[in-house]
């Protein structure tokens, strides 16, 4: 719960830097603010939304194989494309965790 107030003094130009950097991380001010002080590491990773939409994707058309195959009206599929498209967005997600990693 938060419920107690801070007020520091701080120039003009670090105020809009943090402002800033808050909107690149997509989290508020305070929450900037709160785990920068602590020390905790802020992470922002642009195209990762993309990723895991195509996740979610390969994940709906995983299900609906199950449910075919549970209905009994799939025997055999050949899953090669599902998991070309899989391998390729784990590459993907690689890349982009690199990147902040030692960016």
């Amino acid at each position: 719960m938060k419920n107690k107030k801070m007020s520091i003094r701080i120039s003009e130009d670090d105020l809009a830097s943090i402002h800033c950097k808050a909107e690149q991380a997509r989290i508020s001010f305070t929450a900037y603010v709160t785990k920068a002080s602590l020390g905790k590491q802020i992470f922002v990773v642009d195209g990762l939304n993309d990723v895991l939409r195509e996740q979610k994707a390969i994940g709906r058309n995983i299900n609906q194989i199950a449910t075919l195959a549970n209905m009994g009206k799939v025997k055999a599929i050949n899953l090669s494309e599902l998991t070309q498209q899989h391998t390729k967005l784990n590459e993907q997600l690689t890349i982009l965790l690199d990147r902040k990693r030692w960016g």
